[in-house]
């Protein structure tokens, strides 16, 4: 696992957070941030995915 992984997954899980407690309130403006935050951190964990996948397609076998 790399860093964009981890910080695309974290990044998602508090753009729910964020979507969830605006809904919560009321705040509408809460509650978009949170699904563009969810929105870029599922782009950001993608490209890990993607890079690890490169690394892994490129390692020699044993």
């Amino acid at each position: 696992m790399n860093k964009d992984q981890v910080k695309g997954r974290m990044k998602e899980a508090g753009g729910k957070v964020k979507e969830i407690t605006g809904k919560v309130v009321g705040n509408e403006s809460l509650e978009a941030e949170g699904k563009l935050d969810q929105v870029v951190g599922e782009v950001q964990a993608d490209y890990g995915d993607l890079k690890e996948d490169i690394k892994d397609a490129t390692r020699k076998p044993a």
